[in-house]
């Protein structure tokens, strides 16, 4: 990426490595920018590996990842009910502050 800006004659500064890269082909500043690549590709590798660790561990204790779930069961149900007693899909979204798309995917899952 640095060297597609650069060959647009852009300038790249890193501020807290004081680094400058300007495209001239100097072999010190292009050792320095594949030297930091090498480093942070590392770095990034680590910390996916513990974040692979961390997930493990807490799947082993139970820990449920994701978003929690709208509508309970009896909503999904109650849901269905009021569908077959005609009531309009918008005002049960509305009531149970939902999108309609949810409330078409509740009654899909309690068809199922």
């Amino acid at each position: 990426m640095v060297q597609g800006l650069t060959s647009q004659g852009i300038v790249v500064k890193f501020h807290k490595e004081g680094l400058e890269f300007t495209g001239e082909n100097n072999p010190m500043s292009m050792l320095m920018l594949q030297i930091m690549g090498a480093v942070a590709e590392f770095e990034r590798s680590l910390i996916r590996e513990r974040q692979t660790e961390g997930i493990k561990k807490a799947l082993a204790k139970g820990v449920k990842f994701g978003r929690a779930p709208k509508l309970t069961l009896a909503d999904k149900c109650q849901i269905a009910d009021l569908v077959e007693q005609g009531q309009e899909k918008n005002a049960l979204a509305e009531q149970f502050g939902v999108s309609r798309q949810t409330i078409y995917r509740a009654l899909k899952e309690v068809q199922a």
